[in-house]
């Protein structure tokens, strides 16, 4: 439980403070897009939060099957989860709603600027009081930007000695997700064709072997063997917090007027190429099986010898906010290995602002 709550903590973290921080003056355009996609994060949010409930409540159940708990504990426990999902979804989706509120009511004051505002009072002409003051400023030079990131696609292994047609993984069942968030800067005054590109992420990679085969941790090394029983899901997810940064190459539209400038790459191509540093929080195998008749859910929380630090080699080529991309884990997936073993990715990433 204690696990789960960290990790949703971190996620939460990551979107809705920033979401919360997310630039107030927009295109009426980017508004509507935005709130599109806002409304269907609150869907998102609330089947996230049953699935972490679902998670719980079969671990709760297991421990109970094991006889480590009573029934009456069991139950107090699978309150406090639904307890604890509920106020997650009511503060997530709470938090959502103010953003989409204040979009809908900045739509139309697209061009705010600074103005002196004086209130005084005159005679005959003649100013004998007045106090001034000034509205926000809309900063006139922004070189820096932020854009949500989300990027998902195939997983794989690159192996020592091996061929990639030779991996032992599925390449189609093996996927891979991040989620995170992304610093733009300018790198030049008057020009915008090179950007500094740097943030945080959560990766998880996911490997599923073949051949009905599944993990085991053997001391120091890692490595698959045949399942006794006929696997229906074989899988290990792999959780990564990383640090990317990355350089960003290419054209961009300059905005001008009266009060500021803005450069936009809107509809415009775009190469990144960086890499990424950081270090596994968590590392988890899920079995999926029949056993005289029933079905067995086993979810192994173990170390299984992957790596703790973290780092790679990453790069994109995008048109607007889509771009393909690719990872490459310069660190091995499992440590202190005969033969390493390399994750490697193909995806999609969608850069949002």
């Amino acid at each position: 439980m204690q696990t789960i709550t960290k990790y949703l903590a971190l996620v939460v973290l990551c979107v809705s403070v920033q979401l919360i921080n997310a630039q107030d003056t927009i295109p009426a355009i980017k508004n509507e897009k935005n709130i599109k996609m806002l409304k269907h994060l609150k869907t998102v949010i609330e089947k996230e939060e049953k699935d972490f409930l679902k998670i719980e409540v079969e671990a709760i159940n297991k421990r109970l099957n094991n006889g480590e708990i009573t029934s009456e504990e069991a139950q107090k426990l699978k309150m406090e989860a639904a307890k604890l999902a509920a106020l997650n979804i009511e503060n997530r989706i709470g938090i959502i709603d103010n953003k989409i509120a204040l979009l809908e009511r900045n739509s139309y004051g697209l061009n705010r600027e600074e103005k002196e505002v004086k209130l005084g009072i005159a005679i005959d002409g003649e100013e004998v009081f007045s106090v001034r003051g000034k509205n926000k400023l809309k900063k006139y030079d922004k070189r820096t930007s932020s854009d949500f990131v989300l990027a998902f696609g195939l997983n794989n292994a690159i192996i020592e000695g091996e061929k990639l047609d030779d991996s032992p993984y599925k390449f189609g069942g093996s996927r891979f997700l991040e989620l995170g968030w992304a610093w733009k800067t300018r790198v030049f005054k008057n020009s915008n064709f090179l950007r500094f590109k740097y943030g945080y992420s959560f990766q998880i990679n996911g490997l599923k072997p073949d051949d009905n085969k599944y993990f085991i941790q053997q001391g120091n090394q890692t490595i698959l063997q045949e399942f006794p029983e006929n696997l229906k899901k074989s899988k290990l997810s792999i959780t990564n917090l990383v640090f990317p940064v990355h350089f960003e190459f290419g054209p961009s539209r300059k905005i001008e007027k009266d009060t500021y400038f803005r450069y936009s790459t809107r509809n415009q191509f775009k190469i990144g190429v960086g890499g990424y540093a950081g270090f596994n929080i968590g590392t988890r195998q899920k079995l999926k099986y029949e056993l005289n008749g029933e079905r067995i859910k086993d979810k192994q929380k173990r170390g299984f010898n992957t790596s703790n630090l973290v780092y790679g080699l990453s790069g994109y080529i995008a048109f607007d906010d889509v771009a393909l991309y690719v990872k490459y884990d310069v660190s091995p997936i499992f440590k202190d290995q005969m033969v390493d073993q390399n994750n490697i990715s193909l995806g999609v990433r969608f850069d949002v602002d």
